[in-house]
């Protein structure tokens, strides 16, 4: 089989693998049929990455189940199903308390698409094993659509997280999203159908900040601090100037989300948070646990995130437009079901 091959700094290629085979009862192999790159990914084509190349990239998709394993029970063959991005087994004390980006039962920070805790491979490869199925797969429910839900694995989920609980707790809440890709209009669209009082999109490229207008944020390329002006802030850039623009703005007793990658160093205004009093998380998803609300979320039909996708392209696209610098691409290839393996 092909998996594609992060190589060099806007370089991507196809490399030949082994076909992925069952080790045990509890796996499942899966075909990608709708593929997306999450924000991470697109710092990593642009040379920002910690990880030497090469390494098989790409964490989220959405499959069609090609085989599985005699004791599996939540998916069979031909099932659509999201994959969600980190490797968990669902049974360890970590899994169990919803910690399931520390899964205790595999080295720590397995994953697809990068070789941190073992050698996974990626979903932007023509068939990827999951070694625990029951706990790891999702199905995908009926109507919704495997294009607009390919980032479930990751960015749609994650994006779900960073505002849904807040708003629960904090009904009304005004939401500050300081953001350069994907994840922050995907949090402007949920935000808004949760009922936040306002949402303030800062994005420096104005057909985002348009996309964003269209989900009911108010938008700026720049701003200043916004003394005591925001409840919820969400940063999403990476940059460490910017997460300080979003806690300097917060209410007091605020709460900071960061889902930026942060693979620069920087300063924090630790005074002016302490005076304020604010809580920041920084932090890898643990997607698995919120993969079904989100999903939930997208089929209500209060959301949009088919239209944060940027272009759909064909599979064989892919290492020619992946590098490319595109907001949310999604590549696809035949649907119809497989023949079961065995």
């Amino acid at each position: 089989m092909r998996e594609l091959t992060y190589v060099a700094r806007r370089t991507v290629e196809w490399h030949e693998a082994p076909d992925p085979e069952l080790h045990g009862d509890q796996e499942a192999i899966v075909a990608p049929v709708a593929a997306t790159s999450c924000d991470v990914d697109s710092a990593i084509l642009a040379g920002h990455g910690f990880i030497e190349p090469p390494f098989a990239l790409g964490h989220e998709c959405v499959a069609r189940v090609v085989d599985i394993g005699d004791t599996v029970t939540t998916v069979a063959p031909g099932d659509l199903v999201v994959v969600p991005w980190s490797i968990n087994c669902g049974t360890c004390d970590n899994c169990r308390a919803g910690l399931t980006a520390h899964c205790a039962a595999v080295p720590h920070m397995a994953m697809y698409g990068a070789p941190i805790g073992g050698n996974w491979g990626g979903l932007f490869s023509d068939t990827v094993r999951v070694p625990y199925a029951d706990a790891m797969l999702v199905p995908l429910p009926a109507g919704l659509d495997p294009v607009a839900m390919a980032s479930a694995s990751d960015n749609w989920s994650l994006s779900w997280r960073l505002v849904a609980p807040h708003l629960t707790a904090r009904p009304s809440a005004r939401v500050l999203v300081v953001a350069r890709g994907s994840i922050g209009l995907y949090v402007c669209d949920i935000a808004r159908a949760l009922g936040a009082s306002d949402v303030l999109y800062v994005d420096p490229d104005p057909e985002h900040r348009k996309l964003a207008e269209s989900f009911g944020a108010r938008t700026a390329e720049a701003i200043e601090p916004i003394r005591h002006g925001f409840d919820l802030a969400v940063e999403a850039t990476g940059r460490v100037d910017q997460l300080a623009l979003a806690v300097k703005s917060l209410a007091p007793e605020g709460i900071c989300e960061s889902a930026g990658n942060h693979f620069r160093p920087g300063e924090l205004p630790l005074l002016d948070m302490y005076l304020t009093g604010v809580t920041l998380r920084i932090a890898r998803d643990n997607v698995r646990v919120h993969i079904p609300d989100a999903l939930a979320l997208a089929a209500s039909g209060t959301v949009a995130p088919e239209r944060v996708v940027s272009h759909v392209l064909s599979w064989e696209d892919l290492p020619h437009v992946l590098p490319d610098k595109h907001l949310k691409p999604v590549f696809v290839r035949d649907t119809a079901p497989p023949t079961a393996a065995r």
